[in-house]
């Protein structure tokens, strides 16, 4: 069944309301499930595990780690998963080498879009509150205790789109209250994290995105 984006937007509203954070009614819609395409079980897996490899680099690099040690582990792994011609642009300059520390930060930060691609492989069982980061074990063993990319898609089950377009709407309205907070410090976000909330958002986002490079990806208010 097709939810209405006005219902969907009415919902979204009252949940937001009712936990007492700012809220723009007349945000506008997000499309319906009719109007986007969900990407595909196998891109949605091949995404998770690249940028998983990807972010523990980063965090290496940020952390001060031997860098070639790391790169060479990383590397091997992505071959191990099949997923090493996968990468986005951002997290080809980790692996070769030209990255600036900007990229690093950015990548390390994507555990949160990462931990948004979980939940919609129903891997994780509720994102709808972004206070906090993610559970950083879980999120490395998740794909670290599977041997092959086949073994970690068997775990997978894609959630319904009505289901991430629910989450989606939700991020979406939250996000606007973050960013309006930025210029009147007076908006109330209750105990929201500005920077987990918008990273989920991006990954929920790239769920329906035509792009594949969820850098690329319009994270508008």
């Amino acid at each position: 069944m097709c939810i209405d984006p006005e219902l969907r937007r009415e919902k979204s509203n009252a949940k937001i309301k009712g936990m007492g954070i700012a809220c723009f009614e007349a945000l506008p819609l997000l499309p319906s499930s009719k109007e986007v395409k969900l990407k595909s079980l196998d891109k949605i897996c091949e995404r998770a595990i690249a940028s998983l490899l990807s972010i523990q680099l980063a965090e290496d690099i940020c952390n001060e780690q031997d860098y070639e040690e790391s790169k060479e582990l990383f590397s091997i792994l992505l071959e191990k998963y099949g997923v090493q011609n996968l990468l986005l642009e951002k997290e080809k300059r980790l692996f070769d080498g030209t990255y600036t520390e900007q990229d690093a930060v950015d990548v390390g930060w994507t555990y949160e879009a990462y931990w948004a691609l979980l939940w919609a492989l129903g891997l994780v069982e509720d994102i709808s509150y972004p206070n906090d980061i993610c559970d950083v074990q879980k999120a490395i063993t998740t794909v670290g205790d599977r041997e092959t990319k086949k073994e970690f898609k068997a775990l997978c089950k894609l959630r319904d789109i009505e289901e991430i377009l629910d989450m989606l709407d939700l991020h979406y309205r939250y996000h606007w209250a973050t960013e309006e907070k930025r210029l009147n410090p007076k908006t109330e976000i209750k105990d929201l994290n500005p920077e987990v909330l918008m990273e989920r958002r991006r990954g929920l986002e790239w769920l329906i995105s035509d792009e594949e490079d969820w850098y690329e990806v319009s994270m508008d208010t």
